[in-house]
């Protein structure tokens, strides 16, 4: 039977490779799975409050559908949350998603149609590029400088033509770890504002800043068609429970996705209900956890960043937030990445993800591995990463 082009053609690199690991495990080897963005798989989990929030919402009988756009008390906080970082965002501005994932989605088919192009940060989260071209879209890569967290504005003004509709940010960024300061946002706002294009700039990672204090795109946005991405997945820890939200600033250019992307929300009728009563606890609620998940990923940042600059062949930019290391191949001995990859994976039972999966035209060369694991985990991985390169070069 037919199956359609667009869909036959989506990829999710970070997924996709498990499959090799998984042949693996069946003939008996241990792997070290470095290769998805999952805290609670690592140790880390939603504090007690959040779980017991859950778990009352669903025992009190909150177990029918919610409101498409989701309970007006987590709306509610949720805007809270958002102004707080200088948006200028109501209740009715947000919209609850099942993750930050169905908000991209959400948002794509509302703005895209065939042969239209959106601005990517190279390399980009590949769900990007995805939905993107699943509603007709062709993604375009611009180049963000890793060392300075710095985007190449003469290169985003280069790229942009009559076909632009967006320019995308995801700062803190996955797979990278950089974060643009307020003086790139504001460079973003204005070239955006200057081709009237909308600027659809993901969060998620926000509260997971190691260096300097986090600046959101709203402290810049002003009126401007800011769309907002974010969820609970990261800095909340609830990554299974799927929940995230749209929240879009105050502008009159958003009126008219205002207006008829609600409707997409309507279509799939809500949001898991109960797990809103958990997000919005997560956000009302003690904060001290979230500090002290930060605190402890630095220490593994600073181990991870530390020990690959000291590996033959690999150099790794400092990641200024979120929890991947995205480090370089130097001279690399395999024909590509994803076969470096492959080959660390079937040598040492270390599963990373290959740069090309996050981007070809500035993904490939480099290989990204996440440092949520334990520091003995991750030291016993890197001695692992360290022989495989030293083995590989010689």
């Amino acid at each position: 039977m037919k199956v359609s082009k667009k869909v036959s053609g989506v990829e999710y690199a970070i997924r996709d490779i498990v499959s090799a690991a998984k042949d693996l495990e069946k003939q008996g080897r241990t792997i070290d799975y470095l290769n998805i963005g999952d805290p609670v798989q690592y140790g880390f989990h939603p504090p007690e409050n959040v779980k017991q929030a859950y778990i009352d919402a669903i025992k009190q009988g909150e177990n029918y559908y919610s409101p498409s756009e989701g309970i007006q008390e987590l709306r509610s906080a949720i805007a809270d949350k958002e102004n707080s970082k200088g948006l200028s965002v109501g209740a009715d501005d947000v919209l609850v998603t099942n993750g930050v994932s169905e908000g991209l989605d959400m948002v794509m088919s509302s703005i895209v149609e065939e042969g239209d192009e959106v601005l990517l940060p190279g390399p980009y989260y590949p769900p990007y590029a995805s939905y993107i071209r699943l509603h007709g879209g062709i993604p375009i890569e611009f180049s963000v400088d890793l060392e300075n967290s710095t985007p190449d504005i003469a290169d985003i003004k280069s790229k942009i033509t009559p076909k632009t509709v967006a320019i995308c940010l995801i700062s803190p960024n996955n797979p990278t770890g950089a974060v643009f300061e307020e003086n790139s946002l504001k460079k973003l706002i204005d070239v955006a504002n200057e081709n009237n294009l909308y600027i659809i700039c993901d969060e998620i990672y926000d509260q997971i800043v190691f260096d300097k204090k986090f600046v959101g795109i709203g402290k810049v946005a002003g009126d401007s068609p800011v769309i907002i991405l974010n969820g609970f997945s990261k800095v909340h820890l609830m990554p299974g429970w799927r929940i995230g939200y749209i929240a879009f600033n105050n502008s009159p250019q958003l009126d008219s996705i205002k207006e008829h992307l609600p409707k997409l929300a309507r279509v799939r009728i809500s949001t898991n209900h109960p797990v809103q009563y958990a997000a919005l606890e997560s956000l009302r609620g003690p904060q001290e956890y979230v500090s002290e998940f930060v605190s402890e990923l630095k220490k593994h940042r600073d181990l991870v960043v530390n020990r690959l600059n000291s590996m033959p062949g690999i150099s790794c930019s400092n990641p200024k937030g979120a929890f991947y290391a995205f480090p370089k191949i130097e001279n690399n001995p395999f024909k590509s990445d994803k076969e470096f990859v492959l080959n660390l994976l079937k040598s040492k039972g270390v599963l990373a993800v290959h740069g090309s999966g996050f981007g070809t035209k500035y993904g490939s060369g480099y290989f990204r591995l996440v440092f949520l694991p334990n520091m003995e985990k991750l030291n016993s991985a890197l001695d692992k990463i360290e022989d495989f390169v030293s083995s590989s070069k010689s």
